[in-house]
């Protein structure tokens, strides 16, 4: 049977710049195709392609007829007014599935992606529930082929696990462009390298991700060989043609001939081989102190929440701390209790002195309007980094920037691009300790290499919070769980918190069934007088009590900016901006205490 998609020979430049050119690539049934490649190589391009979004310069792409492909881009878009169920109906007219499946496959679908509030607005949603609605809108319409770009973008764990299952179950085939290697290897058949490194700019691979890494090596210790052997060719014909070689002869022509072909395969090679790549080394301080943190049977609270209770951990020189926990757990209160932005209800925390810390935030953002120079050098045209100043245009060739790209806004920049701007950022600053949320957002394979270099590395200490599961297990020397009520764990690994976790809900359901099941029966009259059952949360309701913890820490943070201002001389002097500071500082404490109310009022409903 033909492939369901064949593209052969398709190049694609804008501008001047060419993305790829002359590649093939198809799609047969049963495949799942992992698809990698540096940020630039024009992976989303392709995937457009595939999808018939864009055309190429050149070459041809064949699509079996009547094939239905569905299609969810890297970001997101849904119209304001949409809800869950009409995104998902509205997939499933389009793409004419018949009447009497549409129930059953609107209830299966949706309910093994988790939602429960079908009415929610889509635009109203978190990055992760849009994601995986984004993949259920494409799933429902019966697909023959999916594409999906980077779908593991703003999934947590949970989410990632189950977008696996979903696809490892599949009977369509798929194309999945992702930078997330665990989640390649458990999901991926096929991988295909977009890369110019390669003779017909795509190396693809039969297996999983370790299959193709294995095969990989072994193509570019043969092109290495080829291209030592060639440069000495090449050199003996240099010196031959130096040595006054006359083209009299027939053969003396072909000679000359194949001395040009072998010097153009020899540049085309040394071309194609010419690979930068980012430099990430994280400057440490010279402290010698061992223990720089110490937490002793720490509680953390918030608007009357136990996060978690009983901490104990001591965070010494070169640890490396993976924190891992479900969303609300409390990752984000136990970094702001690291950088002592707020104290813990119980228990004691112990700083070395002069201790410095440096927070990865994960909210970042850099000013769109604003040039790469400057975002790399804010006071001037050099940088001071490990005590040596460095020129603004050699420290962003460090990160793979072209002089020509200084003086262009950071708006332009790809997600990729910006994400290496912040890790510059974050490098000029010594650190004693690394805080890092999220660090991995946006980041090519290669650049991740690096980044787990570069903090491998690091001389200091680091606490981690990712949901790169590769990340986690190469990098961290421990790991610090939190399983969600209250509960926290050290472990070696990410797989033994995973399995503590899965162990703590089976008890904790096992209980709930104790309890319901010893629990005697009543009549109308008792469930009267007892009042109502308490109701479960909503999904609207459960996605605010994921989010309430960052926007309590958010409020909390601008009224205290709201109070600093209140003592800046200039202000307090004049009266009608005294006036005006005072009531934003009013206002942000309603704002702090309607949330707290909030989450006392969510955290109830919940138990």
């Amino acid at each position: 049977m033909p492939p369901i998609i064949n593209a052969q020979g398709i190049s694609k430049s804008f501008g001047a710049n060419p993305l790829f050119q002359n590649v093939s690539f198809t799609v047969s049934e049963g495949d799942r195709i992992g698809l990698i490649g540096p940020n630039g190589s024009g992976k989303s391009t392709l995937l457009r392609i595939l999808a018939g979004d864009v055309r190429p310069d050149s070459g041809e792409t064949a699509v079996r007829k009547r094939v239905r492909l569905s299609y969810a881009e890297q970001d997101s878009k849904f119209k304001s007014g949409d809800t869950v169920r009409s995104v998902v109906q509205n997939a499933m007219e389009r793409a004419a599935v018949p009447e009497s499946e549409r129930g059953t496959r609107f209830a299966e679908t949706l309910g093994r992606a988790g939602f429960e509030d079908v009415e929610a607005e889509a635009s109203a949603l978190s990055g992760g529930w849009q994601k995986r609605l984004a993949i259920v809108e494409a799933v429902v319409q019966s697909p023959d082929i999916l594409l999906l770009d980077e779908p593991t973008n703003h999934l947590d764990l949970a989410g990632i696990e189950w977008l696996e299952a979903l696809l490892e179950a599949a009977a369509f085939a798929c194309v999945v462009v992702s930078h997330d290697r665990y989640f390649l290897e458990n999901v991926a058949t096929d991988m295909a390298e977009l890369n110019r490194t390669y003779p017909d700019g795509l190396l693809r691979v039969a297996g999983s991700y370790s299959c193709f890494l294995e095969k990989k090596e072994e193509f570019l210790h043969a092109q290495s060989k080829r291209q030592e052997a060639l440069e000495n060719l090449v050199h003996r014909e240099i010196e031959w043609l130096r040595r006054g070689a006359k083209a009299r002869t027939r053969k003396s022509k072909a000679r000359i001939d194949k001395a040009g072909e072998l010097m153009g395969e020899l540049a085309d090679l040394n071309a194609r081989t010419r690979t930068g790549s980012a430099q990430i080394d994280f400057s440490a301080t010279d402290r010698k102190t061992k223990r720089l943190i110490e937490l002793e049977d720490v509680s953390c609270e918030m608007g009357g929440r136990k996060l978690f209770t009983g901490l104990n951990c001591v965070i010494t020189a070169g640890m490396r701390v993976g924190l891992v926990g479900p969303n609300g757990s409390g990752k984000t209160s136990l970094l702001r209790l690291l950088r002592g932005e707020s104290a813990a209800a119980n228990g004691e925390i112990h700083s070395a002195d002069r201790l410095r810390i440096v927070y990865f935030d994960q909210s970042r953002e850099l000013d769109p309007d604003v040039t790469l120079r400057r975002a790399l050098a804010p006071e001037g045209d050099s940088v001071i980094y490990q005590d040596r100043l460095i020129h603004v245009a050699s420290w962003a060739a460090k990160f793979l920037f072209a002089g020509e790209q200084l003086n262009q806004p950071v708006g332009k920049l790809s997600g990729g691009e910006r994400a290496r701007v912040l890790i510059a950022q974050l490098m000029l600053q010594p650190a004693d300790v690394l805080l890092l949320d999220e660090p991995t957002n946006d980041l090519d394979i290669p650049t991740l290499d690096i980044l787990e270099d570069g903090l491998l590395e690091f001389r200091g200490s680091l606490v981690l919070v990712t949901h790169d599961r590769y990340m986690l297990d190469r990098v961290s020397t421990v790991v610090l769980g939190l399983d969600g009520q209250g509960g926290v764990g050290s472990f070696a690994d990410y797989s033994q918190w995973e399995a503590w976790l899965e162990q703590r809900q089976k008890m904790a359901r096992t209980e709930a069934t104790k309890t319901t099941a010893n629990s005697p029966g009543r009549t109308n009259g008792e469930r009267e007088r007892q009042g109502p059952r308490k109701k479960k949360l909503s999904y609207l309701e459960v996605r605010e009590y994921e989010t309430i913890e960052q926007r309590v820490a958010d409020a909390e943070q601008v009224l205290q900016s709201k109070r600093t201002q209140l003592e800046d001389p200039e202000i307090a002097s004049d009266s009608q901006r005294l006036v005006t500071a005072h009531a934003e500082m009013e206002e942000s404490q309603e704002k702090v205490d309607a949330l707290y109310a909030r989450w006392a009022e969510l955290e109830k409903k919940k138990n």
